[in-house]
């Protein structure tokens, strides 16, 4: 595939996504600007979307708006990922408890996701969007997903995750993780300072079952000072939401995707 099929590949979902976050229709030039596309290939992507039956065309208004073929692609996908619902109403239980940033995440090759998120409603917060990758290797969540994994994968996943992170300072040394997996291991729940947001802290706990076979780690994140002041409350509610996860065959079934 050449660089322009990438480059166009990932404008037409950058598009599509600029659509979840204004939800509202929009015109050529505005998707133009606010996307900083050329109006040659912006009038192309459009069209093609257009022709594909995933964006609408208002003709006399010139906007453009997603179709119901948009959702139909996903609308599945929390079923096929979360069974029954019981993680989400873990999740919203520790939400319900603490008003913390909580989220759902599983491994993505080298990467941690954020499947699921709920977002803090404490006015000094930090803002996760659901889908989010950050490197396993740089958050408590992925240090606990690591740690269900035997040494020697954790080292295979440590150098191929330092392969992938550009930025030099963000690169882990494998004695630094081994270390905090023991500590996980011993504890049963992954605490992180400033990692990977400054200011910020994670606690995060590994639930039952597995999606797509990988473990499941739910997390609650927030500023440190307050996360240390509730830290026996924060770590009660996760770890009872965790125990109230059954591991049904729903949600523990093989599914023949890749994250």
């Amino acid at each position: 595939m050449s660089n322009a099929q990438v480059k166009s590949a990932m404008r037409a979902f950058e598009i599509l996504e600029h659509f979840r976050l204004t939800q509202q229709p929009r015109t050529m030039s505005e998707l133009s600007g606010d996307l900083g596309y050329p109006l040659s290939s912006t009038t192309v992507l459009l069209k093609t979307l257009v022709n594909l039956g995933y964006l609408s065309y208002d003709r006399g208004r010139r906007v453009y708006f997603p179709t119901t073929k948009v959702t139909g692609l996903g609308d599945w996908v929390p079923r096929a990922l979360f069974g029954s619902g019981h993680v989400i109403d873990a999740m919203n239980d520790v939400h319900a408890a603490t008003s913390e940033g909580i989220f759902v995440g599983t491994r993505n090759d080298v990467y941690l996701q954020y499947l699921k998120t709920k977002q803090s409603l404490h006015a000094l917060r930090f803002f996760i969007d659901e889908g989010t990758v950050r490197p396993i290797t740089r958050s408590a969540a992925g240090w606990v997903l690591m740690s269900t994994m035997s040494d020697d994968k954790i080292e295979n996943m440590v150098r191929r995750a330092n392969i992938a992170t550009q930025n030099p300072a963000e690169r882990v040394l494998l004695p630094e993780i081994f270390e905090r997996i023991a500590e996980i291991r011993a504890r049963g729940y992954g605490w992180a300072e400033d990692v990977p947001f400054a200011g910020g802290a994670t606690i995060a706990v590994l639930v039952p079952g597995t999606i797509l076979g990988s473990p499941v780690t739910l997390a609650l994140g927030g500023v440190t000072d307050r996360i240390k002041k509730n830290f026996d409350k924060y770590l009660g509610a996760l770890r009872n939401a965790a125990r109230s996860i059954p591991t049904e065959p729903d949600f523990d079934r093989p599914i023949h995707i890749e994250l």
